[in-house]
């Protein structure tokens, strides 16, 4: 297992304290012995791609990626936390991209409720070749999981809105889709009414922000951040949490289920790396590396 990475968000799920190769070399070593998940396919006369998946708490852990050769000796190829839900965050349709330098893959979602295109690293990618390899692309009648993991984050409050506000901003919300995918299919009317729209809020917000704070006025948004594709700026509202240790570490962590511009996604941050006391109603702004998991048909 030579050529190991420290990976940034293994502190996302408990290991804050892993922090040298060789402890990294004894986990993953441990997580393949007693892994609770193996997932196999073959790539070649002689070898077979493998996934070890170890747990350490609900739908969390350790993923451990390489080749079998016939004498059942494993090559380490990489490895990486994840987190998988079992909320599901889109239907929408899925196109996947393999990585340039390993065998890992990466899952495009165009989801209108976001307004940008989502790029997701792919936690069953296995599931996927073993589909790709029977015809089965594209990938059609899917859903996708979405979930997150973070190092940095802070809790806020929420917008005061009475029950006439939240209705007339859930109305807008649902008016903008219908838009959105009229304006998709090339109906000028709507591309012109989005436009009048964007160009209206841009007033709005340009007038308000010498008066009031940035976030009393945007709700929640979910945007690109940083060099790498996969990683967001979110701020979302708190639909539920879960306080959960890592049963090795004894780490605590906080399991977050998230409302971003209508996308529901959760995420998972060391307690220690939040700011802030996460409650139900109130909001979360940090930083994600987004993971997806395809509910193949």
């Amino acid at each position: 297992m030579g050529g190991m990475k420290l990976h940034k968000y293994l502190r996302a799920i408990g290991f804050s304290q892993f922090d040298t190769r060789e402890k990294i070399r004894k986990l993953l070593k441990a997580s393949i012995i007693s892994s609770d998940y193996q997932n196999f396919i073959t790539n070649g006369e002689d070898t077979m791609l493998a996934n070890y998946r170890k747990e350490f708490f609900p739908g969390c852990g350790i993923s451990v990626c390489g080749e079998l050769d016939e004498n059942n000796n494993f090559s380490y190829d990489y490895y990486y936390p994840y987190l998988t839900s079992s909320t599901i965050s889109s239907y929408e349709d899925i196109s996947i991209e393999r990585h340039y330098d390993r065998e890992a893959y990466g899952g495009i979602c165009d989801d209108i409720r976001v307004g940008v295109t989502l790029i997701f690293y792919l936690e069953n990618m296995i599931d996927y070749l073993k589909f790709k390899n029977s015809g089965r692309l594209p990938i059609k009648e899917t859903s996708l999981c979405l979930s997150g993991l973070s190092v940095e984050g802070t809790i806020m409050m929420p917008i005061s809105k009475n029950k006439k506000q939240r209705e007339d901003s859930i109305r807008k919300t649902n008016n903008r889709y219908r838009l959105i995918q009229a304006a998709r299919r090339g109906d000028e009317k709507a591309i012109e009414s989005l436009t009048l729209d964007d160009m209206d809020t841009y007033s709005t917000i340009s007038k308000k922000i010498h008066k009031e704070d940035l976030f009393s006025i945007v709700d929640s948004y979910f945007m690109p951040y940083g060099m790498e594709c996969d990683q967001y700026s979110i701020l979302g509202e708190i639909l539920e949490c879960k306080e959960e240790e890592n049963k090795l570490t004894k780490e605590k962590i906080y399991k977050i289920l998230l409302n971003c511009n209508e996308l529901i996604l959760e995420i998972c941050i060391n307690k220690e790396d939040l700011y802030g006391q996460p409650m139900v109603g109130r909001r979360f702004k940090g930083q994600i590396w987004l993971q997806g998991y395809i509910n193949f048909p």
